[in-house]
Parts: structure tokens; sequence; C-alpha cells
């Protein structure tokens, strides 16, 4: 019943950290391989070490100050928004991304000392990550309140992208929780399979209800590749799965959940 962006759950690895309102910590700054975590804390040492040296050689910070606008509505009833997003939401009424160097800045004060040469990547990730996401929130909204997505997923569109520019669908606030497990992630863990490295609650405004979906990030196995293939991230290149799904706090999320797991299995998919 998952909503998923690639492989199987057992290619899955274990993370440890997030990055501020960076909603995930990319994986070139925490592999996440299974291995003793004192020899894990060494190559982390050891790549804040290059790290910085890269970084402070240069001395001038070069990292763009340009936002990206994402498809994401802010709810009408957002009060409490940071004051970067306030200063942002006189311009879209959209939620924006951090700038690479706010990214970096964020990173920093984390106690993180990432090369500037990945920044920009690391940002391309994390804006897709979050939009996907998004995406698959409105695919639940779309399967049983479609009164609410204002004829969203309505023809005319690529196939499975749905309308995300409505007043009745938007995201009112969201928080890390990349040590609390949900129950799902440890029921998954008991049968074998890895701990997410991270998990968000994206609280969304449905109409004026606060509808709260619980999303679980994992790594997945790495599509191969070919010889004239390169990635500028230090482990290679990055591949993820998104496990989005409503929150059981309702008998309306307990049906929906119920609905969309048979769904899954009578489609054969889970034997693919």
């Amino acid at each position: 019943s998952s909503s998923s962006s690639s492989s199987s759950a057992r290619e899955r690895d274990n993370g440890k950290t997030t990055t501020s309102e960076a909603n995930f910590m990319p994986k070139n700054l925490d592999d996440g391989v299974d291995e003793d975590d004192d020899d894990r804390r060494k190559k982390i040492e050891e790549t804040r070490r290059r790290s910085s040296f890269s970084s402070s050689s240069s001395g001038i910070s070069k990292l763009s100050k340009l936002r990206e606008t994402s498809s994401i509505p802010i709810s009408q009833r957002a009060t409490d928004l940071p004051k970067h997003q306030q200063d942002e939401k006189s311009r879209t009424k959209n939620w924006t991304y951090p700038s690479p160097k706010m990214f970096y800045e964020a990173i920093k004060r984390k106690g993180w000392q990432p090369p500037e040469t990945d920044i920009d990547n690391v940002v391309k990730i994390h804006n897709v990550v979050n939009e996907r996401c998004w995406q698959e929130i409105l695919k639940w909204e779309k399967e049983f309140h479609p009164k609410t997505l204002s004829g969203g997923g309505g023809g005319g569109g690529d196939p499975g992208e749905e309308e995300t520019n409505n007043a009745s669908v938007s995201l009112l606030r969201f928080k890390g929780k990349p040590r609390d497990y949900s129950p799902k992630a440890r029921l998954l863990n008991a049968l074998g399979y890895k701990l997410p490295f991270d998990r968000h609650d994206w609280i969304i405004d449905r109409n004026g209800e606060d509808v709260r979906y619980v999303i679980d990030f994992y790594n997945a196995k790495v599509p191969p590749q070919g010889k004239g293939d390169s990635s500028s991230l230090e482990v290679g290149p990055i591949a993820m799965h998104v496990d989005v799904r409503p929150a059981l706090d309702s008998l309306e999320a307990f049906y929906e959940r119920a609905y969309m797991q048979m769904k899954w299995i009578s489609s054969g998919r889970w034997m693919r």
C-alpha cells in the first residue's frame, strides 16, 4: 500500500540524521552502509576533515542565493512560517526551497562540513524528493477525496501527474522525526527489512481539515551505471524509496490504508 520511488525494500539501507529545513540527509554525507558505528563515525570524521579543507581553501563561497519555488501550496492557515518563508510568501503562494547557500549554512549549523562543490546536486535531490512526496500525497487525495482537488488530475496532463496549484489541498507544516520510527517501519524491521534513514510527518490542510501523512525515507538499490556514467557525489548516484501514507489517526485513514493494501495485493505487483 506504500507509494515508492524505486526498488525492493530488501535493498534498503539505514542512515543517521537530517539537515535543518532541508528535509533529509543526502547519502553522500552519511552513506549508511552496514558496518559498525565506530567505522561509520571514522568515515564521517574523515569526510568532514577533507570537506573542511576543500571549502576553506577557496576562501569565498560561490554558492547561489537563488531559490526554487515548489509546486506545494502553502496553507492559508499557516501562521508559524519561518521568516525566510514569510518573505517569499508575499511573492508566491507556494513553499520555496532553500538556496544552495542557505542549504549549506543549515548543514554547517548541524556540525557538518560538506564540500561546496556537492551542494548544488544535493539541493536538486532534496527538491526532487519533496516534489515526489507531494505527488504521492495527491495520489491518496485523488483516490479518496477527489472533490477537494479542484479538478486536479482530470485529463490534459502527463499520466500520473496531478494538479498541485489548488487552495483546497495544501501543506500546513512538516516535521522531521529521524529516530521516531513509525509502527510500520518497526514491523518491517522485525521482519528483516532495514529501518528508514529518515521520517517526516506532513500536515496537510484538506479544505480546512488537518490531515497527517507519514513519510518514511529508505535508501534503495542503485541502478547499474554504464561505462560513460559518472557522478559528482562522492559515493556515486543516489537511489531512494519513499513510503507515503496517511497516518492512522482516524477510522477513515484505517479504511484508506486497508483498501490500498488490498488493491496492491490484488494487482500482483508485490510478486514482481
